[in-house]
């Protein structure tokens, strides 16, 4: 214990989201060590320290960045302090003002020399889904106060190089970059891309088109589908762990890998398939790529590498503890390119003419739905609203805000025809239908990793319309689609808003989705994010019982009676404690005390890490 350089009882704000009240507040044992701070809980009878939760922060193994001053007045009357970390603040209080300042001294001896330490940072707490102190609305957002710190001497270490991001270049400059999908051009006006192929970015005309050249020299409009010059091929950028287990199933080869995004933000993993042992069939490892102390990457914690390439490099030709080599690469440049915001720059009333409708997809409370081609080539889904369904002028005049809403799990509005009737809704096309149906029939005995990943798209996609202070008013699983890769996607979002006569009828005669809606839509009507909230936990509870119908037993009016009376849904067989206080969280009583959605994205993140 001799180098342990300071240790203390401190109250922990709790960093999981999941609790029933967001902000829960417990006890821990904190002991600050060289380059080293962790947190247990204790058992004051026994005097030992208890084994550290799975959420423990010490897994990270350093303290990454400490602020200077101190957090605003807090209602607990202790005296606060907070530490960053690469996944986020954590907040923890001193019993007096003496012992905070020792700890800050110390830690911040600690981090000195830490590369990337913040030039600024926020004063205040982040809650309800905003930084109290400037109101920015993003968690990652750069901070609002300067750090005041004095400049230090360098130390030279090892500069981490993970994986290119995706370019942003401004409208006033030019930037090489490589194709990573096919993309067909939809107009006369759009250019076509092919994987591999390089390509100048001229202009961003907005975060849906950029003005791009071509080796031919003509300028064309092009959707973002690129990443910086000489990308790495066993990076796959945006895939689930179910799709790259897919992917590399597909294969079929001992050693076949990849790289891709882990579920954490900043995180990769590896994704190795494998026949070790005379597995015929074969099975999917996955490595998360971690960093030591000095900023390097490894995989096996006695091979330490610069970047990740180096890395990539190394265990392709020795295993160094994985279950196989790294011996072929598997791309997912074969896959089609992510759905574009409209079918051409600047397009968004279709003429019905260039429309046809192949096949019926089923019918909603707008009307029918139909699967069809857009030019005869572009597969498209077309909504026909039947008349008297919809508040048609409003919907016209909302219809340019929503095709710019854009995200990986929202479906994308291509457009409307409004000049006949009825009108058509054009929207991308997901083959594998509806969420809730793929629950009820096309999947058979889940992997948890699934459900989750199910959960983490929904979140995420949510959490993007909260960002745009979009409200979705009838998220559910019959409101969300599945794409042939098995990613799922939000759609019909705000449409209820425009809706004159549906299924949605509570005792009160107000039009709402009874069995997905908290006390304060049932009672009072009162709609906000944190009502979608509510319905995200409602849905998290039909994916894992694979579809059923919520309150299954009960009828509207008995619904709204006891569900404003305390009534809760069970807890899923397929749904552990941590699955279930997730959603808990989403039915509190109070709308003020429910997650965000960006915290309930981050929590689902957690647990899909801790899976990995």
């Amino acid at each position: 214990m001799a180098d342990i350089v300071l240790e203390e009882f401190f109250i922990k704000r709790s960093q999981q989201k999941k609790k029933t009240s967001p902000l829960n507040y417990k006890e821990r044992l904190f002991t600050l060590k060289q380059r080293q701070l962790s947190y247990y809980d204790y058992d004051a009878e026994k005097g030992v320290r208890m084994r550290p939760a799975p959420s423990d922060r010490s897994k990270r193994r350093s303290v990454r960045q400490a602020t200077r001053d101190y957090l605003c007045a807090s209602s607990l009357r202790l005296e606060p302090l907070q530490i960053i970390y690469d996944e986020g603040p954590l907040y923890v209080f001193a019993k007096t003002d003496e012992i905070r300042k020792q700890w800050i001294r110390k830690l911040k001896e600690e981090v000195q020399y830490n590369k990337d330490l913040l030039q600024k940072y926020h004063p205040c707490f982040w809650a309800d889904g905003l930084w109290l102190c400037c109101q920015q609305e993003v968690k990652q957002a750069v901070g609002c106060k300067n750090s005041r710190r004095k400049p230090l001497p360098p130390q030279p270490q090892a500069q981490p190089q993970p994986p290119p991001p995706a370019p942003q270049p401004t409208s006033s400059s030019a930037m090489k970059v490589i194709a990573q999908y096919e993309y067909t051009p939809m107009t006369e006006q759009d250019l076509g891309l092919e994987v591999g192929e390089e390509y100048v970015i001229l202009e961003v005309a907005s975060t849906n088109w950029w003005k791009a050249r071509d080796k031919y020299g003509a300028p064309w409009w092009s959707p973002p589908t690129c990443s910086p010059c000489s990308p790495d091929s066993w990076y796959c950028k945006n895939m689930s762990r179910s799709q790259a287990e897919n992917l590399l199933r597909k294969e079929n080869k001992d050693g076949g890998f990849l790289v891709r995004d882990s579920s954490k933000a900043g995180k990769y993993t590896v994704s190795v398939f494998t026949k070790v042992g005379g597995n015929t069939n074969g099975s999917c490892r996955h490595y998360n790529i971690c960093t030591n102390q000095q900023g390097q990457f490894y995989l096996a914690e006695k091979h330490n590498f610069s970047n990740i390439p180096e890395l990539i490099k190394y265990h392709q030709h020795n295993a160094a503890g994985l279950a196989s080599r790294l011996k072929y690469i598997v791309s997912n440049t074969t896959q089609s390119a992510p759905s574009t915001a409209g079918l051409g720059y600047g397009v968004w009333e279709i003429d019905p003419q260039h429309l046809t409708c192949i096949k019926e997809l089923g019918s909603g409370q707008f009307g029918v739905v139909k699967y069809g081609k857009w030019q005869g080539r572009h597969d498209v889904a077309i909504k026909m609203i039947k008349e008297g369904s919809m508040s048609e002028d409003d919907f016209i005049n909302e219809a340019k805000v929503m095709m710019n809403l854009q995200h990986p799990n929202l479906v994308q509005l291509y457009g409307v025809c409004t000049k006949q009737r009825p009108i058509y809704i054009v929207t991308e096309y997901l083959s594998n239908g509806c969420l809730l149906d793929f629950l009820r029939d096309g999947i058979k005995n889940p992997h948890p990793v699934q459900l989750l990943e199910m959960c983490k798209d929904v979140s995420e996609g949510m959490a993007y319309l909260e960002s745009q202070q979009y409200l979705h008013r009838d998220l559910a699983a019959r409101n969300c689609l599945v794409d042939s890769q098995g990613t799922v996607k939000v759609t019909d979002f705000g449409l209820s808003r425009y809706v004159l006569d549906d299924e949605y009828t509570s005792s009160a005669g107000s039009k709402f989705p009874v069995r997905w809606s908290p006390p304060e839509v049932l009672l009072y009507c009162k709609f906000s994010s944190k009502s979608d909230v509510w319905a995200f936990g409602v849905l998290m509870w039909e994916i894992y019982t694979l579809g059923k119908m919520p309150y299954e037993r009960l009828n509207n009016t008995d619904i709204v009676q006891k569900v404003s009376s305390g009534l809760r849904l069970y807890r899923p067989q397929l749904a552990n404690e941590r699955i279930y206080s997730i959603m808990m969280a989403c039915w509190n009583d109070k709308p003020e005390d429910r997650p965000t959605f960006q915290e309930l994205a981050a929590n689902v993140q957690d647990l899909l890490y801790d899976l990995q």
